[in-house]
């Protein structure tokens, strides 16, 4: 057999095994596998340099790819979703044969492909890229005009995939070393992208092109473009690494309200700093630019939709009071600099890494500067949105996520494993030893489960198992009477055994149920679970 048949067959045996739940198709595996046709070569470069014209909706240009090779092969696989359509493709000025699969299009190179050479492709084309139905869930490209009738328009494609609006390397397991992003844009307008702002060209036809330069490896979901009638503000912070720039874009109209609402930016930088160590992105700088949805984690180019409201568009998502404290898009999108765009994950199933650490990151500002309680609060109250409708985890393979508990119930697993450390300096270490141990690198669920089990020196196979991997919540049966307590878990899965910690009366004591009964004496007259342990707690008579 091939290796295309090989590798089918492996497909088809991963979904049959992980059952019938859901139907996964071809466009599926080949948008979320890494195929033949992509693990033969390593992407370094790309320049995307096209033209966006918002009056015709339309998109033209070109992407150069620039890629070493790994082994020989002389079909690459590039990917780019209808209605666009690739216009042809060359490589040292030679077209190319292009066969297309629905998103996927697989180019035959005419060169030999040499082990260890850096060769480039340029992929021409054009179209009306899909327009977001309800960005940022449902992306694609947001069209639409400021209250003055400028146009304001703004990409976003995380899950659906950067080939909604142009072609690339569609899959997270390779991250292009830098980047260059030329868009040419209406004379009026200003394109903000990521990285730094390298040159504007004017031209006669009256267009400016704005070229964008990004110096470090960048996800592809976490490219963007954002065009507008934007003014511009910004600050000096003294950070870890030194003086990091943070730039703002806003819409004219909304200057004084962003200078206002923006003094939440400094504050979590220094928060998240100090809980995570330094910000991945000094060469690239920091910019918060305003778009008309509510917000995504784009690499140095964050956006911002939130209505300069405090809350999650001005409602607190914890029902505790304390979400109030703080803009819920400033705080989350940017702690994603961190997890997303710093440790990134190699397959959609596991984007836990990148929602669940993020939504901790928001109990983490307030526990900066309000305290313990504050943040306890906050994290215990986001468990009113979980479901556990599905597990955290997805399919592997197929560009499958796992449920949207990845947000609060991930975060509330990451809380628990806080106490039963009971040393946040040591939680601190944690924290900001991932992000210099996988330091700009794509990761797995197994790495980031292995890393915490040896920094904390406890086997959390089971915990991570329970957490992620089924919808099941520990339930503590207890009763307590005459100084005897008894208690178990119940809904675990086997070998479980998590310690939980209780109060009698006034004292502090520990516990570690599994699923069969115990009984220990206990002197006192009030017990009490904590609460931050996310376990559910049944009294029994």
């Amino acid at each position: 057999m091939n290796k295309s048949i090989l590798f089918s067959l492996f497909v088809f045996q991963t979904l049959f095994l992980a059952g019938q739940e859901q139907l996964f198709t071809r466009q599926d595996t080949l948008r979320g596998s890494i195929t033949p046709e992509r693990e033969w070569w390593d992407l370094t470069y790309y320049h995307l340099d096209i033209k966006i014209d918002p009056d015709r909706k339309y998109i033209s240009g070109k992407n150069t790819i620039h890629y070493e090779v790994l082994k020989k092969h002389d079909v690459i696989q590039i990917d780019l979703q209808p209605p666009l359509k690739i216009e042809k493709v060359l490589q040292d000025g030679r077209k190319l044969e292009v066969k297309s699969e629905g998103n996927a299009h697989f180019i035959t190179l005419s060169k030999a492909q040499k082990k260890g050479k850096h060769n480039s492709i340029e992929v021409y084309y054009s179209g009306n890229p899909r327009e977001a139905v309800r960005a940022p869930w449902d992306g694609g490209i947001s069209w639409k005009k400021d209250s003055n009738g400028n146009h304001f328009v703004a990409s976003s494609c995380q899950g659906l995939g950067a080939s909604i609006w142009w072609p690339n390397k569609d899959h997270m397991y390779d991250e292009v070393d830098s980047l260059l992003i030329s868009v040419n844009v209406p004379k009026n307008l200003i394109n903000v992208s990521n990285g730094r702002l390298r040159e504007v060209e004017e031209h006669d036809d009256h267009t400016k092109t704005f070229h964008w330069f990004v110096s470090n490896p960048i996800n592809n979901y976490g490219v963007n473009v954002n065009i507008g009638d934007y003014v511009h503000f910004g600050e000096k912070y003294e950070g870890e690494k030194g003086t990091l720039d943070m730039d703002y874009y806003v819409l004219r109209d909304n200057l004084e309200k962003a200078k206002k609402q923006f003094k939440d930016v400094p504050k979590m930088m220094k928060a998240f700093e100090h809980w995570f160590g330094p910000y991945p992105f000094y060469e690239d700088s920091f910019k918060l630019v305003e778009v008309p949805y509510l917000g995504m984690e784009h690499q140095s180019s964050v956006t911002y939709g939130n209505k300069y409201l405090n809350g999650y568009l001005g409602n607190d998502l914890s029902g505790s009071g304390w979400g109030m404290k703080f803009d819920f898009i400033i705080i989350h999108e940017a702690g994603h600099e961190w997890f997303a765009n710093n440790i990134t994950y190699k397959d959609a199933a596991d984007m836990w890494i990148h929602e669940g650490f993020t939504a901790y990151s928001e109990n983490l500002f307030l526990d900066y500067y309000y305290g313990k309680k504050a943040a306890s609060e906050y994290v215990i109250g986001t468990r009113r949105n979980i479901q556990n409708d599905k597990p955290i985890i997805g399919t592997y393979n197929v560009n499958h996520e796992g449920s949207s508990d990845m947000y609060y119930k991930g975060a509330n697993m990451l809380h628990t494993l806080r106490q039963l450390l009971e040393d946040d300096e040591k939680w601190r270490s944690i924290l900001r030893g991932l992000n210099k141990s996988f330091y700009h690198q794509t990761v797995t669920t197994k790495q980031i489960e292995d890393y915490i089990s040896t920094a904390t020196q406890i086997d959390l196979t089971e915990f991570f198992n329970q957490y992620l991997r089924t919808t099941k919540i520990p339930t503590l049966e207890y009763s307590f009477s005459e100084g005897k307590l008894r208690y178990r878990y119940t809904n675990i899965i086997e070998k479980f055994d998590m310690p939980v910690r209780i109060f009698i009366d006034d004292e502090t004591k520990w516990i570690r149920p599994n699923a069969a009964w115990q009984t220990i004496d206990l002197k006192g007259n009030e017990l009490r679970v904590d609460p931050n342990f996310y376990i559910h707690i049944k009294s029994l008579p």
